[in-house]
């Protein structure tokens, strides 16, 4: 599966809207019930108003009624494995629970495997409890 996920994570990335920065991520995750759902990085001209790869694929699993999320991979054309930034860390920290595993990984193949829990230790979330 997490082959699959970040080959679906790196056809996200093509879509991806980047007119300022020309940095273009995708995400694909897994819910449990075995569905896939993928997301690129959308940026605006106001700049807060952006809104990363990893959330978009967050928030269109859950806007369909997927609320069990199971693993994601995130892609980028880095240098080494792409880290996702603060908010979509503790977006995946409201919706994985902390053992979920993370596929971090650049269009060279190399790939990082992690958990949301190293990804923000010392996190807060409904999903302590599910634990």
């Amino acid at each position: 599966m997490k082959n699959k996920l970040i080959l679906t994570a790196k056809e996200a990335l093509e879509n991806a809207y980047v007119p300022y920065s020309n940095f273009k991520v995708g995400a694909a995750l897994l819910t449990k019930s075995g569905k896939v759902y993928s997301g690129c990085n959308i940026e605006n001209s106001s700049f807060s108003l952006a809104c990363c790869a990893e959330r978009t694929a967050i928030f269109k699993a859950i806007s369909e009624g997927e609320i069990e999320l199971i693993s994601m991979a995130v892609i980028a054309d880095t240098e080494g494995p792409v880290s996702p930034c603060g908010a979509c860390r503790q977006v995946m920290t409201e919706f994985f629970t902390s053992d979920a595993q993370i596929y971090l990984s650049d269009l060279q193949g190399n790939i990082m495997e992690t958990t949301v829990k190293d990804l923000l230790p010392y996190s807060f979330s409904l999903q302590e409890n599910k634990n």
